[in-house]
């Protein structure tokens, strides 16, 4: 007998993201595009996100001091 699995996390909308990072719609499309922003899902052609990538997105972000540049940004 298999144990039940927990039901997925719903995925969250580009506005629940934006207003969860204190920016808009308009940067996380911008971000999507030039592949900076946290990771997201398409579903029929409908961006989504999972809160799981949003986080470790934001995790990734950490930075000890103000010269500290994550490897993305870097790149640029």
């Amino acid at each position: 007998m298999t144990a039940p699995q927990a039901a997925p996390e719903p995925l969250a909308v580009a506005q629940q993201v934006a207003d969860f990072l204190g920016t808009t719609v308009d940067t996380l499309a911008n971000w999507r595009y030039r592949g900076v922003g946290p990771r997201f899902v398409k579903v029929g052609g409908i961006v989504r996100y999972r809160w799981a990538d949003v986080h470790a997105w934001v995790e990734s972000r950490v930075a000890q001091r103000t010269d500290d540049i994550p490897t993305e940004a870097a790149a640029s």
